[in-house]
């Protein structure tokens, strides 16, 4: 995922719960160093990515169109180079050579999506199966596991058949549980024998606030307030979207559970995306908005799947809008979960806006939990700006929120399923792109953070860095680079390592401490 460059997309979505433990930027505390012996035996180290964003491979592979080749084409002014993925960094025909290098970095496992619409062109398997697709998938595992590297396997990274937009209209249908059903079951018939680590969903919020809420991601609906979209509505297809994804996902984990997990030996869960938010100011009203917007961000998509329910402020406030669970759904989705893949960048400042959006003329899920946050207070920035508007630096924010999620959920088991940061200059010739000091001084500052959360109580498991390539990032294009391996897209999508990937090298295989202090990012 990794990057949103719509700032509203995510200045207007999450903050801080009962379950705060403590928002003071106080520095890492007692590292004698940090190696990857520091981290608990078993702790799995990998990097991230998406169909959609690596494959390329669009035509003549059997592959069936999906909502982001319809979104890319349809309407290109909404990408910032009016790109798409149809090549991508064509990890359909090299993904061994990606992962020879992932292997000679050190990593022990690697997270990508299957395509729904590769193995199954019409979104459903009365449809057909795309035989190449599942060749493609059976290669990329095995040469995963060749090579001492663990899948962890996304099964719906945003990229859902055009075939069933069309139909039925996709997640707005109820009649996308029973096919999310049959295509999981075909994915756990086809490579549970080898993948031991399942999300049924990546960032099912973002998902719907992207697509349905602002209009800037796949299928691009909105109302018409709130962008430049032919249909949508802003103020109820974010809820039902979300709706339909909890039932699915839960359909799909039971199913896992009851059909495969004994056998297979895996385990399933969920990624959910957020900052971790800090009250502006320390008044009263604005820890109850605190409280409130990280209801309608991992409360949305984890008090349902944990407690039975959305939260109650999403009850309050959504009101009618927000569709209800019968008994029966509400017991299957209770407890529908094995651990929680948590995807971290930054953290926002929050404010309540009870009183300026009391009276708002146009609904919708950007104003529901009558919270705002920004990225600063008084001028001052709330750690070190980026390329990217909405990614300022604040590494205690991934302690923060792994240890509220801890304390909130009942010690749930976290993965780190994706974390890092854009090159500072995306424009830079080959030479001054590879030394990205920026990036490694980041993940170097999350893991010490992420180690301060597993001493104080967090089961976290394993950290997935954002990203291996740099890619296809969504509204952005190729406009901005993430990866810790630069593609030098004029000149055949060479592979070339980053800085940030000797590091990596360094911290994984030679267990050495890597320097206690490294240059600070910002005050926090």
């Amino acid at each position: 995922m990794g990057n949103y460059d719509i700032p509203t997309l995510l200045m207007l979505l999450f903050a801080t719960s009962s379950y705060l433990v403590g928002t003071s930027c106080t520095s890492v505390q007692g590292q004698a160093g940090l190696t990857r012996l520091s981290f608990p035996k078993g702790f799995q180290f990998g990097t991230a990515s998406s169909a959609y964003q690596y494959e390329g491979g669009t035509y003549g592979h059997g592959r069936g169109l999906s909502i982001w080749d319809t979104f890319t084409r349809t309407h290109p002014e909404k990408i910032a180079d009016h790109s798409n993925g149809d090549i991508a960094e064509d990890f359909y025909n090299r993904f061994k050579e990606d992962i020879a290098l992932m292997k000679y970095i050190g990593y022990d496992s690697f997270r990508f999506s299957i395509s729904w619409s590769r193995l199954l062109p019409g979104g459903k398997i009365s449809g057909g199966v795309n035989e190449e697709g599942v060749k493609f998938y059976n290669s990329l595992i095995d040469e995963l596991l060749s090579n001492g590297i663990q899948p962890l396997v996304t099964l719906f990274h945003w990229d859902l058949p055009q075939a069933l937009e069309d139909e039925y209209g996709g997640f707005l249908s109820p009649n996308i549980v029973n096919d999310y059903r049959d295509y999981v079951e075909f994915c756990f018939k086809e490579f549970g024998d080898r993948v031991k680590k399942w999300i049924t969903f990546n960032e099912a919020n973002i998902f719907a606030i992207g697509g349905y809420n602002y209009g800037v991601f796949a299928p691009g609906r909105c109302s018409s307030s709130m962008g430049n979209c032919s249909a949508g509505n802003s103020a109820t297809e974010p809820y039902i979207v979300v709706h339909h994804t909890i039932l699915a996902h839960a359909i799909a984990v039971n199913l896992y559970k009851h059909k495969y997990q004994v056998s297979q030996n895996g385990v399933i869960g969920i990624t959910v995306m957020s900052h971790w938010m800090i009250p502006k100011y320390e008044t009263t009203d604005n820890r109850l908005a605190t409280l409130r917007a990280l209801d309608f961000s991992i409360g949305w998509i984890l008090d349902p799947i944990m407690m039975g329910d959305y939260p109650e402020s999403m009850r309050l406030l959504v009101g009618s809008r927000l569709p209800k669970f019968s008994k029966e759904e509400s017991t299957i989705v209770k407890g529908s979960i094995d651990f929680v893949g948590l995807n971290y960048y930054t953290t926002k400042y929050v404010e309540d806006a009870s009183t300026t959006n009391s009276t708002i003329p146009n609904l919708s899920y950007s104003t529901d939990s009558l919270a705002i946050t920004s990225n600063e207070k008084d001028g001052i920035p709330i750690g070190q700006s980026t390329a990217m508007p909405w990614l300022y630096i604040y590494p205690k924010g991934i302690e923060e929120l792994t240890l509220h999620i801890t304390r909130k959920y009942n010690n749930l088991p976290i993965y780190i399923t994706e974390n890092g940061v854009v090159d500072n200059n995306t424009t830079a010739i080959l030479k001054d792109a590879m030394n990205d000091s920026l990036r490694t001084n980041y993940h170097h500052h999350h893991l010490l953070h992420l180690l301060n959360a597993i001493k104080g109580g967090a089961d976290v498991r394993g950290y997935y860095a954002w990203s291996f390539l740099d890619n296809f990032e969504w509204a952005s294009g190729y406009t901005i680079r993430f990866g810790i391996v630069y593609i030098d897209y004029k000149n055949k999508l060479q592979r070339h390592l980053k800085d940030s990937a000797f590091w990596f090298k360094n911290f994984l295989q030679n267990h050495r401490l890597i320097q206690q202090n490294p240059p600070l990012l910002s005050s926090h």
